[in-house]
């Protein structure tokens, strides 16, 4: 174990004043660990560009072409677990989660083509923000084995540098990201809304808080109008990604 290698470098990224010097460090960091390569990024949307996200990586050649041309994002189990995932996993094991999914065949496909240009395993770190999940620290190539410190340790890592190098590559985007939520909602609207996010129907909804569906549906409007909501699955989407329900 590096243990002390991980905690000098949270350490002296305070100290740090360019991207470039950050990521010379952290790569210098993963050489010593023996992962080839790595992405921070932040998180895409199905028809983003995960490469237009990026904060700083490094991967094989003609990976990221195929990743896109492709459309793995779409499919990527480590992508699809980051959504359940408070800490880091490894790569190989999403898969196990996803054993019934009817994408398997294409995940399985996806990890034939990554090990087949050096990806073989790795790690990948969430990073949440007051907006949820924010962005991810990937790190790959041969199969390195971390222990549970290890974990620990690059958690921490994962935040601190998608932090700092948000900061020093795109302030706007950090001041967006950081704001505070400010949707105000009576207390009726947040019973209404948990329960919709349940999957609960106007009927069911009004059934259990005791009010006429009609009053329901006005709930859902006004809260579709502070939301800025397309429909209700748009509401139930930004409230998870907000942090107004959990």
């Amino acid at each position: 174990m590096n243990i002390t290698l991980l905690v000098q470098f949270i350490a002296l990224m305070d100290e740090m004043k360019t991207r470039n010097e950050i990521v010379a460090e952290f790569e210098r960091l993963l050489n010593r660990y023996g992962f080839d390569f790595y992405g921070i990024v932040r998180q895409p949307k199905p028809n983003e560009n995960p490469l237009s996200l990026l904060l700083a990586g490094r991967w094989p050649e003609g990976w990221p072409e195929i990743y896109i041309s492709r459309k793995y994002v779409i499919i990527d189990p480590t992508i699809r677990y980051l959504g359940h995932a408070q800490r880091g996993f490894r790569w190989r094991d999403t898969l196990v989660a996803f054993r019934s999914d009817p994408h398997r065949k294409r995940m399985e496909r996806m990890m034939v083509d990554a090990r087949a240009h050096k990806l073989h395993d790795g790690y990948i770190f969430p990073v949440h923000g007051r907006r949820g999940l924010m962005g991810n620290l990937t790190m790959g190539g041969r199969a390195v084995d971390l222990s549970s410190v290890e974990m620990s340790l690059f958690d921490s890592i994962a935040k601190k540098i998608f932090w700092k190098l948000l900061e020093l590559t795109d302030p706007a985007i950090l001041a967006e990201l950081v704001s505070s939520v400010d949707v105000q909602m009576t207390r009726r609207e947040m019973e209404a809304l948990n329960y919709l996010a349940d999957g609960m129907t106007s009927n069911e909804i009004s059934r259990i808080l005791e009010i006429s569906s009609h009053t329901v549906d006005w709930y859902m409007n006004g809260i579709q109008e502070k939301l800025k909501a397309k429909n209700r699955h748009h509401v139930v989407a930004l409230a998870f990604r907000l942090g107004l329900i959990s």
